[in-house]
């Protein structure tokens, strides 16, 4: 319930009420949400239906589902959504691995723990244009590190169509590994201290215990860092434009950049889009669902 003034402040002298003040700050959010948010995805939407392009003065024509149609139809988009998805499960996957076994291990007693955490989570809070440059350095066949560490010689990572993909993955692991080390973190720092004390007086092993108390407790929190890093990494873009040319990792979301400022179909490329956010959103529903499950137990 809103608070009432109290009578002797400015606001209450100005003769403003709780709902006045109310709509002030909220009222703004909304034109604003409406504005940037939902007018240009409800203007995107009807240029979907049409074979508008941009690059022209000529007027857009209503063809119905047929952008649809064809983008659903054409193997070379199904080839982008399998790439895409193949970099999602090895990034998100790296970055669960990476991020909770870092959290375990920061999960008791580190001297200068906070320093660690802290010079950990500096990566993410990286620009992607920067990381995606550094690691660039380190892949270069002539002076990155990597080739020298690991004794390739000239082994060209970014050129490379097998492996292009899965340079960039790493790159994202590294950035984004924080987030999840974050997350988990907080869930393994809230499990009560007493089911641990309990498990060791039943002799419990330590597999027994990450299973049956850790892993269960903390699933909640890793289901939302898995939604969130699901849901940008399958719209990943920068990385991968930086650090590679766009024909040897055609992520989904570079396919999407070619079609709408390239070939200029903006009304393919518009369908397109709504597709990719019709993928992430029933993605996002399944976890969503298992993430309801695991706090219902």
């Amino acid at each position: 319930m809103l608070a009432r003034l109290d009578s002797g402040s400015a606001s209450a002298r100005r003769g403003l009420s709780d709902i006045a003040i109310r709509n002030v700050f909220i009222i703004p959010t909304i034109i604003f949400l409406v504005v940037f948010n939902i007018f240009p995805l409800i203007y995107s939407l009807g240029y979907s239906f049409t074979d508008f392009r941009a690059s022209t003065s000529a007027p857009a024509q209503f063809i119905g589902l047929d952008n649809y149609r064809e983008l659903l139809s054409d193997p070379y988009i199904w080839t982008n959504f399998t790439i895409t998805a193949k970099y999602v499960l090895v990034s998100v996957g790296g970055q669960v691995l990476v991020g909770f076994g870092v959290a375990l291990l920061l999960n008791r007693k580190v001297p200068a723990k906070g320093l660690v955490t802290t010079l950990l989570l500096l990566p993410m809070m990286m620009s992607m244009a920067v990381v995606g440059l550094f690691w660039q350095l380190l892949y270069s066949p002539s002076w990155g590190i990597i080739n020298y560490v690991l004794g390739l010689d000239d082994f060209e990572w970014l050129s490379n169509a097998d492996v292009a993909l899965y340079a960039v993955a790493l790159t994202d692991i590294w950035m984004w590994s924080p987030f999840v080390m974050l997350l988990s973190l907080a869930g393994l720092s809230a499990i009560p201290q007493h089911l641990y004390e309990a498990a060791a007086i039943d002799r419990a092993t330590r597999w027994y215990t990450f299973t049956r108390i850790t892993l269960p407790l903390v699933t909640p929190l890793l289901l939302i860092a898995i939604i969130f890093r699901t849901m940008e990494a399958f719209k990943t873009f920068d990385l991968a434009f930086i650090m590679t040319s766009m024909d040897t990792t055609e992520l989904i979301a570079i396919r999407l950049y070619k079609m709408a400022f390239q070939e200029w179909q903006t009304g393919k490329s518009c369908a397109l889009a709504y597709i990719v956010l019709i993928m992430v959103l029933a993605i996002t529903n399944i976890y969503v669902k298992y993430l309801n499950q695991a706090k219902a137990r």
